[in-house]
C-alpha cells in the first residue's frame, strides 16, 4: 500500500541513486547485480539501453524481497513511463520536465525524479508533482550553483546529478542536497576488463562515504 513512501524512504536512507547508463543489457544487469553486492540500494536502469525493460524485470525478480529500488531512467514521456511501471520499475527519473510522465506516475503511486536547472524550471517541476527534483545538468554550475539555488529553494528535494564522486560526495550534502545521483565512478568500474569485483569495491567505498556524512 505504501510503496511510493517505502521507495522514497530507500532513497533517503541510502542518500543516493546509481545511474546505470551502459551500452548492453547484459552489462547493465552484471554491473547494477554487482553495485547491489556493494550495498547500493536503489538503481536507475536508463531507457537509453537496449532492452532497459527486460533488465529491469530480472533485477526485480532477483533482488525480489530485498532491501532494493530499481527505476527507469530517461523516461521522456507518459508512454515510456506506462511501459517502464510494466516492468516494474518502482521509480521513474527524466531529465526534464514532462507533466505526462509525472500525471501516470501518481496514477500509479510510483515515485518521480524528473528534471530541471534554473530556479523557474525547479519550481515549475515541484509544481507540477514530482517527489524530488533531478538537479540536470550539474557540471557546469556544481557545488556552488546547488547552493545557490537551494539557499531560497530549500523545501525542495533536490538530487543532483552528475559530477559526484567519493572525494566531494560530503560538500554536495553540506549545500543542503537530499540525496545524490553517482554514476560511471561506480558502474565502469570493471572496465576494460569486466572485473565486477572492482564494481562491488566502489559501491562499497561510496556508500562507506556517504554514511561519514550522515553521521
Amino acid at each position: 500500500m505504501f510503496q511510493k513512501l517505502d521507495v522514497l524512504e530507500t532513497i533517503r536512507d541510502s542518500g543516493n541513486v546509481l545511474i546505470v547508463r551502459l551500452d548492453t543489457a547484459e552489462e547493465a544487469f552484471e554491473v547494477a547485480s554487482a553495485a547491489v553486492a556493494g550495498g547500493i540500494r536503489a538503481l536507475e536502469i536508463t531507457l537509453s539501453i537496449p532492452g532497459a525493460l527486460t533488465v529491469i524485470e530480472r533485477l526485480t525478480e532477483r533482488f525480489a524481497g530485498d532491501d532494493v529500488v530499481f527505476g527507469a531512467g530517461t523516461v521522456l514521456d507518459g508512454h515510456a513511463a506506462w511501459s517502464s511501471i510494466q516492468a516494474g520499475a518502482q521509480f521513474l527519473v527524466s531529465p526534464n520536465l514532462n507533466p505526462d510522465m509525472i500525471r501516470v506516475a501518481n496514477r500509479y503511486q510510483i515515485a518521480t525524479i524528473s528534471g530541471a536547472y534554473t530556479p523557474t524550471e525547479i519550481l515549475d517541476t515541484a509544481e507540477a508533482g514530482s517527489d524530488i527534483v533531478k538537479l540536470f545538468p550539474t557540471e557546469a554550475g556544481g557545488i556552488p550553483y546547488a547552493k545557490a539555488v537551494l539557499a531560497p529553494l530549500a523545501h525542495v528535494p533536490i538530487l543532483p546529478a552528475g559530477g559526484v564522486t567519493t572525494a566531494n560526495v560530503s560538500d554536495w550534502f553540506a549545500a543542503g542536497v537530499a540525496a545524490v545521483g553517482v554514476g560511471s565512478a561506480i558502474t565502469k568500474a570493471g572496465r576494460p576488463d569486466g572485473d565486477m569485483g572492482k564494481v562491488t569495491a566502489a559501491a562499497e567505498e561510496f556508500g562507506a562515504a556517504i554514511a561519514q556524512v550522515k553521521r
